[in-house]
């Protein structure tokens, strides 16, 4: 708001303003333009009045909600009209054409084959994490934008981005529901195989960012005794429920949800050598789901071949695609980086990264991705009593929607390859993934004798048909009290 100087030439200029102008000054009493009131004389008149105009003017449209918004569609329009923008996309990003179409060209790669010469005129990079981003691939490029839709960020070197003012977006936290549906789809199946009762069971949970924290509520509501690890957020938080590393290790089950970083204080590259694994407590399991690097796959080969583990679930491998073969027939459960590949997720993190880029060069977001998503294939599932216990129910359920042993056993077939081979079919495992849809998309009908699985069954991320049911608690041991 701008109040005009108390002077008799100010009045003038008052009244010789247009009436809509004068108007509105009457109507202001912030503070006056700071230089105005230096401007005195015929001289400076004209000058003065044009000064005060501009201010009023700004004024206006800054508060003319209406007026600013015509304004920011018709510059959005310019650029839309104006940009001939080139977008380079790994082929494996869902929907990344149509999401796209309507900012620039999409021109699609497959991931690993993405090379210089192919961006030399291209202004945005579409990559997922088998792509190295960094000063060899973009130099002599005109890129403007680095998108991963990813949440690690170990493909892209960030720090040369920043130098070269090139604008980067991942998409953290898109696929956590779906890494953490892997993970106790994985626990449910060990508890069936090993008889296990979840709520006997003591889980570590290492890395308690956006997956680990949904892991570890899962897991605790069913009934585990959860301890948790994640130094970066202890020194920031001073929160006295995150516990060094190494009180982690006597737990049942360990399960690794951190970033790969090669270096610095919270170094996470071979965060379980030998050494940390000879720790653990004979007979528990490890699960990796994070980084394959985050563990040594020689150390665990060695473990599992003495028996100082249990067993192990990998997702994530050293080396990838060029896995260990002689690893796989020692674990339990054994999948080609697939744990965040729900059709949710990925579409999740195309669109995260979609808004980035309409953000940064100012373009007015059309794609929504509920119009390109097919509509699930089991919406109801229909349960039959029984006298199974609840871990076998749960699983049953669980393997309805996501059965975790079809992707082991498609892995498996790997040991019969060549080693050049391998490496094409595990590529090609996660190329051709079929399509998976997250938990909270189906809705469980229970029998009337089976009622109390129902908070579990939520718990996972299902919904549930069954009425009438007792008054459940938000937070309980229910795997611990229940009944069939």
């Amino acid at each position: 708001m701008i109040t005009p100087p108390r002077s008799s030439t100010s009045a003038a200029f008052l009244i010789s303003l247009p009436c809509g102008l004068s108007g509105f000054i009457r109507k202001t009493s912030a503070t006056q333009p700071p230089c105005f009131s230096y401007f005195s004389g015929e001289k400076q008149k004209n000058l003065a009045r044009l000064l005060l105009i501009f201010y009023c003017v700004k004024t206006m449209i800054e508060n003319n909600t209406k007026l600013n918004r015509k304004i920011q569609f018709i510059k959005r329009k310019i650029a839309e009209g104006l940009l001939n923008i080139k977008i380079v996309a790994d082929e494996n990003i869902p929907f990344a054409a149509d999401a796209f179409a309507h900012i620039g060209s999409v021109e699609l790669f497959p991931g690993r084959e993405i090379k210089s010469a192919m961006l030399k005129n291209a202004d945005i990079l579409l990559v997922r994490s088998v792509t190295k981003v960094d000063a060899r691939l973009l130099h002599g490029s005109k890129i403007k934008m680095v998108c991963s839709v990813t949440i690690g960020v170990d493909h892209i070197d960030t720090k040369y981005l920043a130098g070269e003012k090139i604008a980067f977006a991942n998409a953290a936290g898109s696929n956590a529901n779906s890494v953490a549906e892997y993970v106790m789809a994985a626990v449910l199946e060990l508890a069936v195989r090993f008889d296990w009762q979840l709520s006997g069971l003591k889980m570590s949970v290492v890395g308690m960012g956006n997956i680990g924290k949904i892991v570890a509520r899962k897991a605790a509501e069913l009934g585990m005794t959860v301890l948790h690890n994640d130094p970066p957020l202890a020194r920031q938080t001073g929160a006295p429920h995150y516990l060094p590393l190494n009180d982690l290790l006597q737990a049942d089950i360990i399960t690794l949800h951190v970033p790969l970083t090669m270096s610095g204080r919270d170094k996470t590259y071979h965060l379980f050598d030998k050494n940390r694994i000879a720790r653990m407590k004979p007979g528990s399991v490890l699960i990796n789901s994070s980084r394959g690097a985050v563990v040594d796959n020689a150390a665990v080969k060695k473990a599992l071949q003495t028996r100082c583990l249990k067993t192990a679930v990998l997702d994530v491998w050293e080396n990838e695609p060029a896995i260990d073969r002689e690893l796989l027939p020692l674990i339990e459960l054994g999948t080609p980086h697939i744990a965040g590949y729900s059709l949710d997720g990925k579409v999740n993190g195309v669109f995260q990264v979609y808004q980035a880029v309409c953000k940064r060069f100012h373009i007015r977001p059309r794609w929504r991705p509920e119009n390109s998503l097919p509509e699930p294939e089991k919406k109801k599932i229909r349960l039959s009593g029984g006298e199974n216990r609840p871990e076998s129910l749960l699983a049953d359920t669980v393997r309805q929607i996501y059965d975790i042993r079809a992707d082991d056993v498609n892995l498996r077939k790997i040991q019969q390859l060549n080693e050049t081979d391998a490496a094409d079919y595990f590529e090609q495992l996660r190329k051709t993934y079929p399509v998976r849809r997250e938990f909270y998309h189906t809705t469980v009908i229970l029998p009337r004798e089976n009622g109390n699985l129902s908070s579990a069954l939520e718990i996972l991320g299902f919904k549930t048909g069954v009425k009438n049911l007792p008054e459940r608690k938000k937070n309980f041991r229910i795997l611990k009290t229940w009944k069939a």
